[in-house]
């Protein structure tokens, strides 16, 4: 599933030919992805022009000019693909379940094959209040991520440190890839409790944080499987992985003589290195 640096990379891409501009066409082929499309979808996006385009946590948020916002998320395969055909027929190309005309010239396709996404609108003045967007944490590059709120938020707490920053209650956007990263950067097992590790250990992790996905942003994402950026192309900070995806591979720390170990911790695979993360 896209994590924050891959649906921040498609947003980056999306805004020069859909910020400002007005939705010509929209195609909806399906009646749903994962849930149901919202009522009447086709005419409340036809004619309407994006005021914004921005994004929380993993989902993408374009507010219109009709005091609603189309949230969209990619679930595990969806993809917005931008293509420069407006005006030529629309070929029944399969996973395409939504086609946007944009003012300009340009395509926006979200393409689905497992249909795991979603796409709502909403009304943007309570965007806030959407179920999925009402309980997230703060965003990792917002004032509101900082030592103290960290420090206050897994205080106590016996759950392990991956799965606390995994849960995005306490912060938005961090998949199990850059957690992992985050860790093995910061020396913290990602067995270890949130609440046992000291507090001169924990602040560097805001920093750290902003790093790795900085660094992925920069470099288009991650692309593992589905993932791709807006224009087709592919991300590459995999290449970047300094724990993710290496078991059994040497450790790149300088003078660690440790390899690579993969666990299971919430269903999820954990990447890590024992000697140098405690």
């Amino acid at each position: 599933m896209p994590e924050l640096p891959e649906v921040e990379t498609i947003r980056r891409g999306l805004v020069p030919v859909m910020e400002g501009r007005c939705i010509l066409r929209a195609d909806i082929r399906r009646p749903d992805l994962r849930w149901p499309f919202p009522p009447d979808m086709q005419a409340r996006l036809a004619g309407k022009r994006i005021l914004r385009l921005g994004r929380r946590s993993k989902y993408i948020l374009a507010d219109l000019d009709s005091g609603e916002t189309l949230l969209v998320h990619l679930g595990m395969s969806g993809r917005l693909l931008i293509s420069g055909q407006v005006g030529v027929p629309l070929a029944p190309a399969k996973h395409d379940h939504v086609v946007l005309d944009m003012e300009g010239g340009a395509r926006i396709t979200f393409n689905d094959p497992r249909r795991f996404g979603m796409m709502d609108l909403i009304e943007t003045a309570r965007a806030d209040h959407h179920p999925l967007l009402a309980r997230l944490g703060p965003e990792p590059f917002g004032n509101a991520f900082n030592e103290t709120y960290l420090l206050g938020r897994l205080k106590g707490r016996r759950s392990a440190i991956k799965t606390a920053l995994l849960d995005q209650k306490i912060v938005a956007g961090l998949g199990n890839i850059y957690v992992c990263e985050v860790l093995f950067r910061a020396g913290i097992s990602p067995l270890r409790g949130a609440g046992q590790i000291a507090a001169s250990r924990l602040r560097p992790l805001i920093g750290i944080t902003r790093t790795v996905l900085s660094e992925a942003i920069d470099s288009g994402g991650s692309s593992l499987r589905d993932y791709r950026r807006a224009d087709g192309e592919l991300g590459y900070f995999q290449h970047n992985f300094r724990v993710y995806g290496r078991e059994g591979a040497p450790c790149v720390t300088p003078g660690c003589a440790g390899k690579i170990r993969r666990i299971t911790q919430a269903g999820r695979s954990t990447f890590y290195c024992a000697q140098c993360q405690r």
